[in-house]
């Protein structure tokens, strides 16, 4: 397996910083955050954040332009680039998802996130799913077009929070053009289902994974107290990191495990550090306990 870090997780850092301390850790490749740089002079004095303040981030608007310096920054300090992580979905303009592709293609990338449509409760499912297949249809030409691949995520508060979920709309496309993102954490929050039937479930559409974890905390909200999920290190959290890795292997997964945590207790170089320990001793226990 190669393992990479997905830079929405270290906003405190510049993405020279980022670079560094991953290739001192020993990652194999990066996944970019692509979003809209805030322009609001307020937001820019904030104190760095996973979805305001960000900086470990590159412009939407502007990574065609960048792609051949960000590709030069991280050969410098011998990184792939395994996605572009945009924030698009697939209802956005062609413009902006052919933007992204043609980034990635300069990039020697392979892939760049495309997601699907948010369950806003003001449509029905069956409106949201029609209008996305329409949607990747066109994402799908073009990752024709651009030999560039498009995965959404399962996610929270989307029509694709389970792998079941992800399937039934994945399966309408080829899988050498669309594909899907499993992530440990989100299904925390929403869509789990036991670690080796989604992964199952999923076959040749699962094309990378997303490793963080969450749990699920008593707080008062609208005045009572309830339990909702929230972020947790690596290490306190409901994600059974084990049985994540023995169904990889039991499935024949090798690609990419993509590094992606929004806990707090740590300063950002030793939580890049510290979650590819922890997670790569479970890694070499399983092989160890194979082998005897």
């Amino acid at each position: 397996m190669k393992y990479s870090l997905f830079t929405v997780s270290v906003p405190e850092l510049t993405p020279e910083q980022a670079l560094i301390r991953m290739k001192e850790c020993g990652y194999d490749s990066v996944d970019w955050r692509v979003a809209a740089i805030p322009n609001d002079p307020d937001i820019l004095k904030e104190e760095p954040s996973y979805w305001r303040n960000n900086r470990c981030t590159f412009d939407v608007e502007t990574i065609d332009q960048k792609a051949e310096e960000i590709k030069a920054l991280c050969h410098q300090y011998g990184l792939h680039i395994n996605m572009l992580c945009t924030y698009l979905t697939c209802r956005d303009s062609e413009e902006s998802i052919e933007r992204c592709m043609k980034a990635a293609k300069k990039m020697d990338c392979a892939r760049i996130r495309i997601n699907a449509p948010s369950y806003d409760f003001k449509r029905t499912y069956g409106d949201l799913f029609d209008e996305a297949v329409e949607g990747f249809k066109k994402v799908e030409a073009l990752a024709k077009k651009h030999g560039v691949k498009a995965d959404f995520e399962m996610h929270m508060r989307t029509i694709v929070p389970s792998a079941s979920a992800a399937f039934r709309l994945a399966s309408r496309f080829d899988p050498a053009y669309i594909g899907v993102i499993y992530d440990t954490g989100n299904v925390v929050y929403e869509g789990f289902e036991e670690y080796q039937m989604a992964l199952e479930i999923l076959g040749p559409y699962l094309d990378l994974v997303h490793v963080k974890n969450a749990r699920w905390v008593k707080k008062e909200m609208e005045g009572k107290e309830k339990f909702v999920p929230d972020w947790a290190p690596f290490a306190d959290g409901y994600a059974d990191f084990e049985k994540t890795f023995q169904a990889l292997k039991k499935i024949g997964y090798d690609g990419v495990i993509t590094f992606e945590d929004f806990s707090s207790a740590e300063n950002p170089e030793e939580k890049i550090k510290n979650d590819i320990c922890y997670i790569r001793g479970i890694v070499e226990a399983l092989n160890q306990k194979k082998q005897d």
